[in-house]
């Protein structure tokens, strides 16, 4: 009989090329100019006016504004190769998204790992804490929310002879271990 292995393979290659795709959209990309940084930009937000940013990070905060807009306060984190923010590497500061729609802040809640694709229109000053801070403000063009990860800090060991009696243990290796 024969059995269209060439079928399972193409199916799992484009399985694999589809779990690496990018979250924000190509044609966004090609506008993104790569050899600006968060820290230039961090340093001087109106000298980037207009230009094209690709940043992620956690959302700290979403405040809905009174003309239905919402504003994002996003903790900066590294890119990886799908534009998931990497939650190990060191940040380079703050910077706001602002969106034209309403984005539910039960949703876009404190934590949540968000990329963002949008352009630079300036700068806004808030209190972070007792100081005053320059958040670069991005116009979102496009918006990624990243499902929610569960991370279990314990190591739960399962051993299946665990729950057979214990005669049965005789005949495996726990028979050495348990007696």
């Amino acid at each position: 009989m024969y059995f269209p292995y060439r079928y399972i393979l193409i199916f799992f290659l484009i399985l694999t090329l589809y779990s690496c795709a990018h979250v924000i959209s190509k044609d966004l990309r090609k506008v993104v100019d790569p050899t600006i940084t968060f820290q230039q930009i961090l340093k001087n937000p109106n000298a980037y006016l207009g230009k094209t940013v690709l940043w992620g990070g956690e959302i700290i905060e979403t405040i809905l504004q009174k003309d239905g807009s919402s504003e994002i306060e996003v903790f900066q984190r590294p890119l990886g190769v799908r534009g998931e923010p990497k939650l190990t590497a060191t940040s380079e500061g703050r910077f706001l998204v602002h969106d034209v729609r309403y984005l539910d802040p039960y949703l876009y809640h404190r934590g949540k790992k968000i990329t963002v694709a949008g352009e630079i229109i300036g700068q806004k000053i808030k209190f972070l804490g007792e100081m005053e801070y320059r958040y670069p403000l991005v116009s979102a063009k496009q918006i990624y929310l990243w499902p929610e990860s569960y991370y279990y800090p314990y190591h739960y060991f399962y051993d299946p002879w665990w729950y057979y009696p214990r005669w049965w243990w005789r005949f495996g290796i726990y028979y050495h271990y348990h007696h």
